[in-house]
């Protein structure tokens, strides 16, 4: 008897668990509009105001414009990783209504557009994925480390991380 309700105990917590990591994320991301809407940070170029190792809550359900020093996280292509930058200069074209922006890391020297694709000076709305509503100071650090392990089996044993605001989950 005592084995039996163990047995339903522990299939029941599995259950549980299971329809949890399906679920929450799910959710998460009906509420955020954001496929991950949690990241770690896994540079220094948004310090002080973001360090490495801190986990940062993206959202994507504002129809605001874009601001002068909001922290964004946009999607670049040949980059793996999502960058999570502050928006310096917002531009919108007089005749077209299109809006361009650029960021730029508070710990970096220059802004992002070496960071752009070849001939696109100015990120657009549709590089965007989301705004940084939060973080959490140190919560992402496990992330850090699983993310360098990795870098050091793919490298040989050498981790270089650019000065680019890189963030995974």
């Amino acid at each position: 008897m005592k084995i039996r309700h163990a047995l339903t105990q522990s299939v029941t917590f599995l259950v549980m668990v299971v329809a949890l990591l399906v679920l929450v994320p799910e959710g998460t991301m009906l509420v955020t509009g954001v496929k991950t809407p949690a990241m770690a940070v896994l540079s220094e170029s948004m310090e002080p105001a973001i360090r490495r190792g801190d986990m940062v809550f993206v959202h994507n359900m504002s129809n605001e414009p874009f601001r002068i020093g909001e922290i964004i996280l946009f999607k670049v292509d040949g980059f793996e990783h999502p960058v999570v930058h502050r928006v310096i200069k917002v531009h919108k074209h007089r005749d077209t209504g299109e809006i361009r922006i650029l960021t730029k890391g508070d710990n970096n020297s220059v802004d992002d557009q070496f960071l752009y694709p070849v001939g696109q000076p100015w990120l657009q709305p549709h590089d965007i994925i989301g705004r940084v509503a939060s973080y959490l100071p140190y919560v992402g650090w496990p992330s850090v480390f699983i993310s360098e392990a990795y870098k050091m089996l793919q490298s040989g044993g050498s981790t270089t991380t650019p000065q680019v605001h890189w963030v995974t989950m």
